[in-house]
């Protein structure tokens, strides 16, 4: 399933920039006009399901519109709060994931939504040996998240709570521009 609303979400931004691009100057006013007013960020998924489990059904709504540099001292405690009480590889100070990073230290990371990119290396969720830095449309990132949360420090704790189960889109991706298939 998450495979595909990636998808959905890809061709309508891909849809909405290629009905907003056009060679005629001509009608550039009434494009503009089409734009103008206040915008308000409503959502953040810059990694998804973050936002859904960690981020109390209150909170949503301030998340959400909170500018990503700031959202680690607003929310970090928060994330550690809810990673602490479901995450049996968390459940004792001084506990690790596979990142080596303890619940103080992931939940700052994760409390900051943002994708991180490599400019240097491969980019991937998580390709066995490089972590969260980028996303491959391949990428299985919801099994990395759970992984990330249950798996403990060699990813073999909590195997059952560790992977989704959903190892590969439902259609083969494009060799070419715009990379994803076809919606059913």
């Amino acid at each position: 399933m998450k495979l595909p609303v990636l998808k959905y979400i890809a061709i309508a931004t891909f849809s909405l920039f290629v009905i907003s691009c056009n060679d005629n100057d001509d009608n550039m006013s009434e494009m503009d006009n089409q734009f103008a007013g206040v915008y308000e960020q409503k959502d953040q998924m810059g990694r998804p399901a973050v936002n859904t489990v960690f981020v109390s059904s209150a909170s949503k709504n301030a998340f959400n519109t909170t500018v990503p540099s700031q959202q680690g001292a607003a929310f970090q405690s928060m994330f550690q709060t809810n990673l602490m009480g479901l995450s049996p590889a968390f459940a004792n100070a001084g506990d690790k994931n596979a990142l080596g990073l303890d619940a103080a230290s992931f939940t700052g990371l994760l409390a900051t939504d943002v994708l991180n990119v490599s400019l240097d290396g491969k980019t991937t969720f998580f390709d066995g040996t490089n972590v969260l830095t980028g996303r491959a449309l391949a990428d299985d990132v919801i099994t990395v998240e759970l992984l990330l949360i249950f798996g403990g420090e060699d990813f073999s704790e909590n195997p059952t709570l560790s992977n989704d189960n959903v190892d590969a889109n439902d259609k083969p991706f494009l060799t070419s521009f715009p990379y994803l298939a076809s919606p059913w």
